[in-house]
C-alpha cells in the first residue's frame, strides 16, 4: 500500500461519513435505500444492485420513507470482522480500561471494521480476569461492535512464545479457563493451546470445553500428530497460521498439515505484507479454500500511530512502518496494519480475487464466532453493518446498525 496507517486514519476521518447511533428517535430516520451498488452477496460474489437499511438491520424491500442515496457504483460489502488483534492509536485491550475500548472500537469503524474481537495476551490469571471483566462490562455505544474476545494466552508454549511473557505461561485447565469465562460474562469466543506440552490433558481439555468454546491452536511447537489429537478432539481453529509454530514441510507438517486435515478447522491468516510471503498466502488460498481463511489483522497499539517504541504485553516493540518487532531480540511482535488495509495488500499486492478476500474478512469470521446469524453478510434480517468502496478500494462510507 505504501501508507502508514496513521495517514489512513487521518483521510478515513475527513472523508468518509460513519454513522454509529443505534437507537432511532423516529421512524425512517434510518431507513435508506442505497442504489446503484455491486453488492457482494452470500454466494460471494457481487451483482448490480441496491442495499436496503431498515432500523438498522438489511431489509428486502424500501419503505416509503427510505432515503434514495446513490452508492455511485461502490462496491457494497458487509462490515469487516476482526477476530484477532489486540490494539490501535496507542489503545490495546489488555489495558484493561473503557478509554482503551472505546478508543479502539472508534477507530476501527473509522477504516471499515465495524465489528471486533480482541485477543489478550498471556499475563498473570488474575489480571486476565481483570481484563475480562472490563470487556465485559463495556457499554459498546459508539464505534465498532465489541462481540467477543478471543484468549490468545495464557495457555501456550514457551518455544514458540514469540511476543507474549513466558513468565506467565500456564497449561491448559479448565477450571481455569471457565474463571475466564465467567469474567468475561461469556465473550470469551476462542481459547488458544499448544497441545504438545501435554497430549493427553490437552484432549481432556477440549472435550470437556468444546461445546462451550473454539478452541484453537496457538503458539505451539506441536507436530502433527499432536495438532491432529487435538484436531480429533474438537479443536476447531489456528491462530495466525504459520507464525508462531512449526514450519511445514514435505515430512513434517505440523499443525499446518493437521488443520488442514480437519476440514472443519478454520485458519487466521496475516496479510500485511510482512508476516507472510504472497506465495504463501496464495498457495494457503489453494491449500484450504476461501472458505475456511479468516483474515485478521493481528495489530497492535501503534496502528493508526507514528514510528516509534511501543508496548505488548508488557514488552517494548519496535514499529518501522508496518513492520513491529520486539525490542530485544527483534522478532516480529503483531502488526502496524488494520484489517482493511490488510484486505487491500491481499488484493493488490498478493493478486487474490476481491470476492475471495471479502469473505475472508466478512462471512468466514462471522462463522467462526458462531454469530453469522447475525453478522458477516448483507441478507435480510442481519444487522446493516456496511462499507462502501470505490473501485480502488478507497474507503467511501460506512454504516454501523444502519
Amino acid at each position: 500500500m505504501g501508507r502508514r496507517p496513521s495517514q489512513v486514519y487521518v483521510l478515513c476521518f475527513i472523508s468518509v461519513e460513519v454513522h454509529l447511533n443505534t437507537r432511532f428517535s423516529s421512524k425512517g430516520e434510518d431507513n435508506h435505500d442505497y442504489k446503484n451498488v455491486n453488492v457482494y452477496g452470500e454466494d460471494r460474489t457481487f451483482t448490480p444492485g441496491e442495499v436496503i437499511i431498515e432500523d438498522g438491520l438489511f431489509a428486502a424491500s424500501a419503505s416509503d420513507e427510505s432515503e434514495i442515496i446513490d452508492g455511485e457504483g461502490c462496491y457494497a460489502i458487509p462490515g469487516l470482522i476482526d477476530i484477532h488483534f489486540h490494539g490501535c492509536m496507542g489503545y490495546d485491550s489488555c489495558d484493561g480500561t473503557q478509554e482503551a475500548l472505546e478508543k479502539i472500537a472508534e477507530y476501527e469503524a473509522s477504516v471499515g471494521v465495524t465489528t471486533i474481537c480482541p485477543a489478550t495476551m498471556t499475563l498473570p490469571v488474575d489480571t486476565l480476569e481483570e481484563i475480562l471483566r472490563n470487556a465485559a462490562d463495556y457499554k459498546n455505544e459508539s464505534g465498532a461492535r465489541l462481540v467477543g474476545l478471543n484468549m490468545e494466552g495464557p495457555f501456550i508454549s514457551p518455544e514458540k512464545k514469540g511476543a507474549q511473557d513466558e513468565h506467565y505461561i500456564v497449561s491448559c485447565d479448565a477450571n481455569i479457563y471457565r474463571r475466564f469465562q465467567n469474567a468475561a460474562n461469556g465473550l470469551v469466543k476462542f481459547v488458544g493451546i499448544a497441545p504438545e506440552r501435554d497430549v493427553e490433558g490437552a484432549v481432556k481439555f477440549i472435550r470437556e470445553v468444546k461445546d462451550e468454546v473454539t478452541v484453537s491452536l496457538a503458539h505451539t511447537n506441536a507436530d502433527y500428530d499432536a495438532a491432529k489429537a487435538a484436531y480429533d478432539a474438537g479443536a476447531r481453529h489456528a491462530v495466525h497460521l504459520y507464525n508462531a509454530m512449526p514450519a511445514f514441510s514435505h515430512r513434517a507438517p505440523g499443525v499446518i498439515g493437521a488443520a488442514h486435515d480437519c476440514k472443519e478447522c478454520m485458519v487466521e491468516l496475516i496479510c500485511d505484507g510482512v508476516h507472510i510471503h504472497p506465495s504463501v498466502v496464495r498457495a494457503t488460498f489453494d491449500m484450504f479454500g476461501a472458505d475456511r481463511i479468516c483474515m485478521i489483522s493481528d495489530s497492535m497499539r501503534a496502528t493508526g500511530m507514528p514510528d516509534g517504541r511501543y508496548t505488548l504485553g508488557g514488552l517494548d516493540v519496535d514499529v518501522v512502518g508496518n513492520r513491529a518487532t520486539l525490542a530485544s531480540n527483534g522478532a516480529l511482535a503483531g502488526s502496524a496494519t488494520n484489517l482493511a488495509d490488510c484486505m487491500r495488500v491481499a488484493v493488490k499486492d498478493m493478486h487474490i480475487p476481491l470476492e475471495d478476500v471479502v469473505g475472508c474478512v466478512t462471512i468466514n469470521p462471522a462463522k467462526a464466532l458462531k454469530l453469522d446469524d447475525r453478522y458477516g453478510s448483507i441478507a435480510p434480517g442481519k444487522i446493516g453493518n456496511l462499507v462502501l468502496l470505490d473501485k480502488d478500494l478507497n474507503l467511501k462510507k460506512v454504516i454501523i446498525n444502519g
